[in-house]
């Protein structure tokens, strides 16, 4: 059996950055549907990412 080491809390904290950067990125596109399409679907990925893994590291602190 492999086991890996991983550290919840740094990559809480990278999701959380990779919503920051894709907001901003919607801000700045100045309405371009494509990008702003695309935004909207890596937030929907973020948003499960942060179910999975920001919401179990918030109960663990």
């Amino acid at each position: 059996m492999i086991t890996a080491e991983v550290n919840l809390k740094e990559m809480s904290e990278l999701i959380a950055e990779i919503r920051e950067k894709v907001e901003h990125l919607m801000k700045i596109s100045g309405g371009m549907q494509c990008v702003d399409r695309n935004c909207e679907r890596i937030l929907a990925s973020v948003k499960m990412l942060e179910l999975n893994i920001s919401d179990v590291v918030e109960f663990l602190d």
